[in-house]
């Protein structure tokens, strides 16, 4: 069996993760999706086409190019669609991934590359494992691979606001002048309080309101993150996880899925990074340590602040996780039926606890007991069964 490049949209417990997949398109059976199709046409062989791969955003099969010779012909490529009726959590800020990539080319190392086959551009796909797959979460990351983020940090800390050509998407609102990382952080937080929780409110109000997240949980937040220290904006990754690095047969560290890229904060980057990571407790000292030296290396001022200004950006990521992962627990469970639900809401009720209790403090919210948790998600998936406009 061929290594594969296993992708999760973001980092989760095992059985979330499994739930996650319910989330993902299902076809008919004799039915094909038009990325499948592409990719038939495109390596003249259906048995050589896999997919499709597990990924949130989209649809991905991979292929070898029919008669592909030279470099560029070489290996597998991506063809992808996007899925209908996502739910997004986090802004994009770029028209397209491969617009990004394109512009990085020669710029940041371990960046797939592009191939252009007719009017589609196709993405490399790479072979390996993901860093989760080798090494979970909480565990130690060898050094030498420790090393290589730790480049990757540097190399996005010298791609300045401006410099790269790929057409923005994101209003002007969301685009704060260089420096202005209270405006950065006030633009994420409105992000997450209109396009996740309000935007969700219809669907999700019962449950909301079960689990004590009614109100304005937003006021302690922006209390929470004030007085934040100005630093020179940047490239930044925005959701450097452990399945977004994938290690070659080389060793060498590939940075994938970069459809959350944004200019701003370089602190918010590794906030969401140690986020999501969940290091050791040394390691991620170590990495704090390292990215302070790298980003000051190309970028003077980078890291200022960064002591006071840490914790209060890690606040925000325990607070979006609230609201993210409610919703996704949720709507997983939804898709579940008779016994198969039973047994899987102890444990979701006992995972929604988890981040309950991690945003409690910069969401200014109680923390229910498991029982109310659980009943509240009994109440939300009755109600739901019995409205005429549920999912």
């Amino acid at each position: 069996m061929p290594m594969r490049e296993w992708r999760r949209s973001t980092v989760l417990p095992s059985f979330l993760f499994d739930l996650r997949q319910r989330e993902r398109t299902v076809m008919a059976p004799g039915t094909t999706s038009l990325a499948h199709e592409r990719a038939v046409e495109l390596s003249g062989d259906a048995s050589v086409v896999e997919g499709p791969l597990h990924g949130y955003h989209h649809e991905t099969y991979v292929a070898p190019l029919a008669g592909g010779s030279g470099e560029d012909g070489q290996g597998r490529w991506k063809c992808r669609e996007p899925r209908p009726g996502l739910l997004w959590f986090d802004r994009r800020c770029f028209a397209s991934e491969e617009q990004v990539l394109r512009a990085l080319g020669g710029r940041i190392e371990g960046v797939p590359g592009l191939i252009q086959a007719g009017p589609t551009s196709l993405q490399r796909f790479i072979e390996g494992e993901t860093l989760g797959a080798l090494y979970g979460s909480g565990s130690q990351i060898p050094f030498a691979l420790f090393e290589q983020i730790v480049s990757l940090f540097r190399q996005l800390a010298g791609v300045e606001v401006g410099s790269l050509d790929v057409e923005r998407t994101c209003t002007p609102a969301d685009r704060p002048a260089d420096g202005n990382t209270a405006g950065f952080m006030e633009r994420l937080i409105v992000f997450t309080e209109k396009e996740v929780y309000l935007r969700n409110m219809p669907d999700f109000e019962v449950l909301f309101h079960g689990l004590g997240l009614g109100g304005d949980p937003f006021g302690n937040l922006r209390e929470r993150v004030s007085g934040l220290t100005a630093r020179p904006f940047c490239l930044l990754h925005a959701d450097l996880h452990r399945e977004n690095f994938v290690v070659d047969a080389e060793d060498r560290l590939w940075t994938i899925d970069w459809e959350l890229a944004m200019f701003g904060d370089p602190l918010y980057d590794l906030a969401t990074h140690l986020y999501l990571m969940r290091y050791p407790a040394d390691q991620e000292r170590w990495m704090t340590k390292h990215w302070c030296e790298a980003v000051e290396s190309v970028a003077p001022g980078s890291s200022a602040g960064w002591e006071a200004d840490l914790p209060r950006l890690l606040s925000y990521k325990r607070a979006q996780s609230v609201f993210t992962d409610v919703i996704r627990t949720a709507l997983s469970l939804e898709a579940e039926g008779g016994s198969a639900r039973e047994r899987l809401l102890v444990a979701a009720g006992d995972r929604i606890l988890k981040v309950l209790a991690a945003g409690a403090e910069p969401l200014g919210s109680e923390v229910p007991p498991l029982e109310k948790v659980t009943t509240s998600l009994g109440e939300w998936l009755e109600a739901r069964a019995q409205s005429p406009d549920a999912r």
